[in-house]
């Protein structure tokens, strides 16, 4: 066999060889979910019951995307306005860790979609505090913090578990009061230690005296 004809063959199968690199990464068959992730299959459009777990995963060219959900802990924070029992308007910082169910991420999909944060996560957070804040007068708001955080959590995971969401951890960062009812607390706090400091001047006379 000559040269040309050899060079000639070699090219033919070069380029078949690259026309078939081309048409597997046009197709796409293989796709990879990383850690801390699910691939939701969507057949045609349509959620399956398939959820592809962390590694190399096959799916049907053309036919079948894979839409990735995060699973690990996630954060987020929330500003809430509400009123307390004693009608203070109170302004709550909220910072709730919380993770999708691995298991379910396709009905999340379903019936919520991705933008579950801002349809399902800050409405909850929102109305538990409101309803939670409702039962406690302002200066018990401070005092019994942790009861009014435990009211709030079992709102939230009251709320959240039934749309596939977990809640692993809720704390409340800060309550804010009008800036009035802060000045009136600070007098209040200021009398308060005038009538002790009082009363201690008065024993201290006394035992002066006797």
């Amino acid at each position: 066999m000559d040269a040309p004809n050899v060079g000639l063959k070699a090219a033919k199968w070069a380029g078949v060889f690259l026309a078939v690199i081309i048409l597997i990464s046009w197709l796409n068959p293989f796709v990879i979910i990383g850690p801390g992730e699910r691939g939701v299959v969507a057949r045609l459009g349509a959620v399956q019951d398939r959820v592809f777990g962390e590694g190399l995963n096959y799916r049907m060219p053309i036919i079948e995307q894979i839409i990735k959900l995060d699973v690990k802990t996630q954060k987020l924070e929330v500003d809430a306005e509400s009123y307390s029992k004693d009608l203070q308007i109170v302004d709550t910082k909220i910072a709730l860790n919380f993770h999708l169910d691995p298991k379910l991420v396709q009905r999340l999909l379903q019936e919520i979609g991705v933008d579950y944060e801002f349809r399902i996560i800050a409405p909850a957070i929102q109305e538990s505090v409101k309803a939670a804040t409702a039962q406690f007068t302002a200066a018990e708001l401070v005092s019994e913090r942790p009861k009014v955080k435990e009211e709030i959590k079992s709102s939230l995971i009251a709320r959240l578990t039934p749309r596939y969401i977990d809640v692993d951890d809720f704390s409340i960062m800060n309550f804010k009061f009008t800036e009035s009812y802060e000045r009136a607390i600070e007098e209040k706090q200021v009398a308060e230690q005038n009538a002790l400091k009082a009363q201690n001047d008065l024993r201290r006379i006394q035992v002066e005296a006797e």
